[in-house]
């Protein structure tokens, strides 16, 4: 079943490649949506795909990225069919 999931992560997310890593991850999962650094200094990402793909979309993200990482927020909702790929938002 498709699931879309929000995440935002805080700790030292930006400027250290994190929103290219995780669109690489996300074209080897089949996770459609996109990620954005906040004004904040946080990463937010919206992700579509099964629920499965999602979850190690989320698990290798922490693996990969986990020394930047201090803290993941993460909502689980329905997904809209609304996103053809994954992209980095600017």
């Amino acid at each position: 079943m498709k699931k879309q999931v929000q995440l935002i992560y805080s700790g030292r997310v930006q400027g250290i490649g994190f929103r290219y890593t995780a669109t690489e991850i996300a074209g080897t999962l089949n996770i459609s949506g996109w990620v954005r650094n906040t004004s904040g200094g946080q990463v937010e990402i919206l992700a579509e795909g099964e629920k499965e793909d999602l979850d190690n979309f989320i698990e290798e993200i922490g693996r990969r990225m986990q020394r930047y990482i201090s803290d993941c927020h993460l909502q689980w909702q329905g997904a809209t069919g609304s996103f053809k790929d994954f992209q980095v938002l600017f």
